[in-house]
């Protein structure tokens, strides 16, 4: 069995840092999908794509692949540079503001 470890991203709707901390253990598809001809609908033989293992850290997912015999990769996250800044909205309506507030 082939599996791939990694982080997950934050969503693109979302700033927040949630579901981003966990590492993932997802196995790789064994046979391809095929299309049902009456409806048009995916489907596969093979239910190991649908199971999705959620780890604290790296090497705890490492550990677990190579006491099951699992073939793993690794994908290392790419990492955001943080934008916030140190004042985010209220800076618009603060006392000290440096320019004018005008729409």
């Amino acid at each position: 069995m082939r599996a791939r470890i990694y982080q997950p991203s934050r969503t693109a709707m979302s700033s927040g840092q949630g579901k981003t901390k966990v590492w993932l253990l997802e196995f790789a598809p064994a046979t391809a999908r095929e299309v049902d001809p009456l409806m048009g609908w995916t489907s596969s033989n093979d239910t190991q794509t649908q199971v999705r293992l959620r780890f604290d850290s790296q090497e705890a997912a490492l550990a677990y692949a190579k006491e099951h015999g699992i073939d793993a990769q690794v994908f290392e996250p790419h990492k955001r540079k943080p934008n916030i800044r140190p004042r985010g909205y209220a800076e618009n309506f603060a006392v000290d503001r440096k320019g004018a507030w005008t729409h």
